[in-house]
């Protein structure tokens, strides 16, 4: 294998062992290089699965199983049914950065700073990001801290992204070790941003109605929401985020609900 001279590809090889789990691709050290496939096809054959060269692995992080533009590459939707073999440090980067662009580095940034190597993991914070927006971003910054907490937790979600959030808000706490993945996420990203604005948008509507509900209602809402975010519209696109049916505005509503009413007893409504 060729002598890996990039400090953070060293790094993340030296990390590899046996295998890891990168996102939702298992990476397998081998007697020369490393065979890359979807956590999902573990057990697979190699050949029941589509061989991919390192080099095309962008084209297929690009769009989902049934052809839809996958805008967060961290998305827990990457496809599965293929593999890909390297045989050197090289080409592993050149692989994760086609699946994963700028995990490699992010992750080196945060080992540094648990390592103590440097002070601290650069992260940049909500405040921090909105206030240099300009034009129609602007408007993200007149969400409050828990406004902005909800918007980050429904952008955010695991069902969404893979990524472990270092950044936050006032009052939000970044994501535990484990309900991620390994890839860090070290500032909001254009997703968040465009979502952070239609939320401080719908805040400032006007006519809101005001609703009373019973508790059995608000669990009925609830599971409604569930299954539409389970089993979300055909031909739904991600990052369309005016449409009333996007699955980030349905798990934002979710919070607010169940964050604003109480939950019934056991045995209410039977």
């Amino acid at each position: 294998m060729a002598t890996v001279n990039n400090p953070a590809l060293a790094a993340f090889c030296a990390a590899i062992g046996s295998e890891l789990v990168l996102g939702q691709v298992l990476l397998r050290r081998l007697a020369a290089g490393y065979d890359l496939r979807h956590v999902s096809d573990r057990m697979a054959e190699e050949a029941h699965l589509q061989g991919v060269a390192h080099h095309t692995l962008r084209a297929l992080a690009g769009h989902t199983a049934v052809g839809e533009f996958r805008p967060i590459k961290a998305a827990p939707n990457l496809r599965t049914g293929w593999v890909c073999r390297v045989s050197s440090g090289a080409e592993l980067e050149s692989a994760l950065n086609q699946l994963y662009p700028g995990a490699l580095a992010d992750w080196f940034a945060v080992l540094q700073a648990e390592r103590g190597e440097v002070p601290c993991v650069p992260v940049t914070s909500y405040r921090e990001f909105t206030a240099r927006q300009t034009g129609m971003y602007r408007n993200t910054t007149s969400l409050t801290d828990p406004q902005a907490a909800q918007v980050i937790r429904a952008c955010c979600d695991a069902r969404f992204c893979l990524k472990r959030r270092w950044w936050t808000v006032e009052g939000l706490a970044p994501d535990s070790a484990d309900a991620k993945s390994l890839i860090p996420c070290l500032e909001p990203c254009a997703v968040m941003l465009e979502f952070a604005r239609k939320a401080a948008r719908i805040e400032q509507e006007e006519g809101k109605p005001s609703l009373t509900l019973a508790p059995s209602e608000v669990a009925s809402l609830l599971a409604a929401l569930d299954i539409a975010l389970t089993y979300p519209t055909a031909g739904q696109r991600e990052a369309d985020l005016s449409a009333a049916d996007n699955p980030r505005r349905l798990q934002l509503l979710r919070g607010k609900l169940q964050a604003s009413a109480p939950m019934p007893s056991k045995g209410a409504g039977e």
